[in-house]
């Protein structure tokens, strides 16, 4: 079955409506660029006394002890990289918590430059590229391009992922698909969630 990640979580009425429906990750996003930046939203408290969901640091290639000290003082369960953090980095931060390292797959896609990763990541994570910049482009991505994907590594899926990409969602079949991750799909404003449309996307998920 597969497992579903809300992102960009920044209110505590949303993040108590997740764990109320059974959600299985909520992420956090920590760069301070991104209209979800969760810093100045959400006190570290909150999030790490919630209980009953599996709580996802994002970072953008942050110094390993910030990191560090925001997996603790957050509570933060996994973290996921979608910077240009290397295998060492990785290697560095899996040896606290599972790691999740994002990767944003364009027009074609070199799976090479992955090979390094699997024994330093717990997960990957696909998502689409966007020229310069660290995700968010609320922009699908050519799902069949993971079909030529050559490893058992388990990734989630993400990328402009919304309730009308649900269909397809649920026919898409590969062996290594772990979790589906949504974001500004279901959004009034970033960062505050449409809880009617995740509670109507997720009840068919999970």
């Amino acid at each position: 079955m597969m497992q579903l990640k809300v992102c960009g979580i920044t209110r505590k009425e949303d993040l108590d409506k997740l764990v109320e429906l059974g959600v299985h990750y909520a992420g956090f996003i920590f760069y301070e660029k991104s209209p979800r930046f969760v810093g100045n939203k959400l006190d570290a408290r909150t999030v790490r006394e919630t209980k009953g969901i599996l709580k996802v640091g994002v970072f953008v290639n942050a110094p390993l002890e910030q990191v560090k000290q925001l997996i603790g003082s957050y509570g933060l369960h996994l973290v996921q990289l979608h910077g240009d953090e290397d295998p060492a980095y990785c290697a560095a931060l899996q040896a606290l918590v599972p790691v999740i390292r994002a990767f944003r797959i364009g027009e074609d896609v070199n799976w090479d430059i992955l090979a390094a990763y699997v024994p330093v990541t717990n997960y990957f994570l696909f998502d689409t590229a966007a020229g310069k910049a660290y995700g968010g482009t609320g922009k699908l991505f050519n799902w069949e391009l993971l079909h030529t994907y050559p490893f058992d590594h388990p990734f989630f899926l993400s990328g402009g992922i919304g309730p009308e990409q649900l269909e397809d969602l649920l026919a898409f079949e590969h062996p290594a698909l772990f979790a589906a991750d949504v974001n500004s799909k279901f959004e009034t404003a970033p960062g505050v969630k449409d809880m009617v449309s995740v509670q109507q996307f997720s009840t068919k998920i999970l």
